[in-house]
């Protein structure tokens, strides 16, 4: 197909970013998208904070859609003032596919699709991601087939797309208020705050995914990391307690371990800041208040692995077919007294491990008839973005959509190759990436 204009000029993109307010800066590099490629109508959907669905959050129509009006199609339509937010869950279709499989999707005119202006178009699905981190999808629909040199630059712009979501995000609630079709509790507030922004790195030496399933009454979990020039930071915590209470001492645990971390503690030193962080508020509160954890320092040179139990689940790790329980030396959780001493285990990752952290809501007894080693084991060929969610997926279905206790699961791939260049292709390393579903 032939372009109107060129695509190349990253510049113009930008510009159109940097001259929209935060709110409208999506829109109109979507706009000059349209125009660019000579496009019916453009669409940015952002991935649901569920996990389990797009959000058509910005839809750019660049020629007159005879549908609209059609109050019809407002059903299922979330609105604030003249905001608007239509979720479309993932069903196996072909944009649950593109996220999936991380590949640009061309699909032809479709001629079950009801009449319409775009039925005789050849429809793009730009997966949306930046370092392995899916943030939705570009939907662009366009009057002629594209040839492959259109669809390699369709998704080198998606990815120019995903950096223009990630700027103008910390200046606007549009994209939070848009991702969240169930509403947040003021605990599930405060615990959503403690999470990092990424739940998925991808670097050259490992993969990291997690994901928080929380319960109707937040249990207090939290996960944490952060990439040092050298070495990998790594944490999982489950606060006594639910609700309010709970988020609050999950707040003094994590600022404990990223306060030492930051500071550039031990992993030891950074247990005994958490540790005493949660004493002195629990004595402050005369409450009782701790919190169990895992927390650990991989060296991306060699993979050797520093971990601290503070008296949490044993993480499992897939070596091959086999999974075991890591042998970790339990200590007291933290908080509960102020004197308790710390010791680490040290562990060497082979390349083609894989360790999977859990809290014990993936344990309650309403979930206990998962096979979780077993659910661990089949997992090997899944990127750790759909090993988290499957996995939160099959406790949420077994205890009947109902947890008792907050579900959190973080999952390391270890590949070994810190000194090598991360392949990358529009914001998603495709060597790494799920298949597709059957």
């Amino acid at each position: 197909m032939k372009r109107r204009r060129g695509t190349t000029d990253v510049r113009r993109f930008l510009e159109a970013a940097e001259a929209a307010s935060p709110v409208e800066a999506v829109e109109q590099v979507a706009r000059e998208l349209g125009l660019a490629f000579g496009a019916a109508t453009v669409s940015f959907l952002i991935a649901d904070l569920s996990g389990r669905a797009l959000v058509r959050l910005a839809h750019v129509p660049l020629t007159q859609d005879p549908a609209a009006g059609n109050r019809s199609s407002d059903l299922g339509v979330r609105r604030d003032e003249e905001e608007s937010a239509r979720v479309l869950p993932f069903d196996g279709g072909p944009e649950e596919q593109a996220v999936r499989t991380q590949q640009v999707s061309v699909l032809p005119p479709d001629a079950a699709v009801p009449q319409s202006e775009t039925a005789d178009m050849w429809r793009v699905l730009a997966p949306v991601t930046e370092r392995g981190e899916s943030i939705g999808l570009l939907k662009m629909f366009l009057p002629e087939e594209p040839d492959q040199e259109v669809v390699d630059e369709i998704a080198q712009v998606a990815l120019l797309m995903a950096f223009v979501v990630i700027a103008n995000r910390r200046h606007t609630d549009l994209f939070e208020w848009g991702q969240r079709s169930r509403s947040f509790s003021l605990s599930a507030e405060i615990q959503q705050r403690l999470l990092p922004e990424a739940h998925t790195c991808e670097a050259s030496a490992f993969t990291l995914a997690a994901w928080l399933e929380p319960a109707a009454s937040i249990g207090g979990d939290t996960f944490d990391y952060s990439q040092a020039r050298d070495s990998l930071h790594l944490s999982l915590t489950d606060a006594m307690g639910h609700g309010v209470n709970a988020a609050l001492t999950a707040s003094v645990c994590v600022g404990g371990l990223r306060g030492a971390r930051r500071r550039g503690m031990s992993l030891l030193e950074q247990a005994a800041i958490a540790n005493s962080s949660l004493a002195d508020h629990a004595f402050g509160r005369a409450g009782d208040d701790f919190a169990t954890g895992v927390i650990a320092r991989v060296n991306l040179e060699t993979g050797a692995i520093e971990v601290i139990n503070a008296g949490h689940v044993l993480p499992y790790l897939l070596r091959g077919t086999e999974v075991t329980s890591l042998d970790l030396k339990a200590d007291l959780p933290f908080g509960m007294f102020a004197e308790t001493v710390y010791e680490s285990t040290h562990l060497t990752l082979e390349a083609g491990d894989r360790l999977v952290f859990v809290t014990d809501g993936m344990l309650e007894r309403n979930v206990a008839g998962i096979d979780l080693p077993g659910a661990i084991r089949n997992s090997g060929r899944l990127h750790p973005r759909e090993v988290v969610r499957a996995l939160a997926d099959s406790a949420l279905a077994a205890a009947g959509h109902a947890l008792e206790d907050d579900a959190t699961v973080l999952v390391l791939d270890w590949h070994g190759m810190h000194d090598e260049s991360r392949e990358s292709v529009s914001g998603a390393d495709p060597e790494r990436a799920s298949e597709p579903l059957d």
